[in-house]
């Protein structure tokens, strides 16, 4: 007898316009998932620390980094984009107590 696939499906991740301007974040936090992707490319933090110190379950890391590779191009040119947004910001002392 030949068994049927079920495909299970793990959404952790949302979008709304309401929450850090629809960027995709954790489901049910305003953890967006560069920040994730951040501390584990640049940081090099494994997802363990990332859960810890984010207080996440693996899933919801997982779930981030899984995401951010599915939509990899598009996460990318919107985090520079927001980069150079930040360092035109300190350029201009925009937001500066100085």
């Amino acid at each position: 007898m030949a068994s049927e696939a079920v495909i299970h499906s793990i959404n952790v991740i949302s979008t709304n316009p309401k929450v850090r301007n629809g960027r995709p974040c954790i489901d049910g936090t305003s953890i967006e998932v560069s920040v994730i992707v951040i501390a584990k490319i640049i940081h090099g933090q494994s997802p363990e620390e990332i859960a810890a110190d984010y207080g996440l379950s693996l899933p919801q890391v997982y779930g981030a980094l899984a995401y951010y590779y599915s939509h990899k191009a598009e996460m990318d040119a919107a985090m520079e984009e927001r980069h150079k947004l930040a360092a035109s910001f300190k350029e201009q002392r925009i937001g500066s107590r100085r």
